[in-house]
């Protein structure tokens, strides 16, 4: 297991419920592949630096995790392909 932080930016066009619901589902994906969530840090609704899908607001959500590579590779496939998430990164915080 690896420590690492995922950063990722829900879309502001969500209502509270569904952004939440994104959020958890996601942070689901993690704990289901055996990812310890460390730190859970909702942001909130942020001005992007740049337009992105004619979007210029975004949730940003930032989580630190300890997880096997299985774990982020699966956040990474599904974040991919979801329209929720605008953007994401995914950083190793080994140091």
């Amino acid at each position: 297991m690896r420590k690492y932080e995922i950063m990722f930016i829900v879309r502001p066009n969500l209502d509270d419920e569904q952004r939440k619901q994104v959020i958890e589902n996601f942070t689901n994906i993690l704990v289901e592949q055996k990812a310890e969530i460390i730190k859970n840090d909702n942001w909130g609704l942020k001005t992007l630096a740049y337009e992105i899908n004619d979007l210029r607001k975004g949730h940003y959500v930032v989580l630190e995790i300890n997880a096997p590579i299985e774990a982020i590779n699966e956040f990474d496939r599904l974040a991919r392909i979801s329209e929720d998430i605008i953007r994401y990164i995914i950083i190793n915080d080994e140091k």
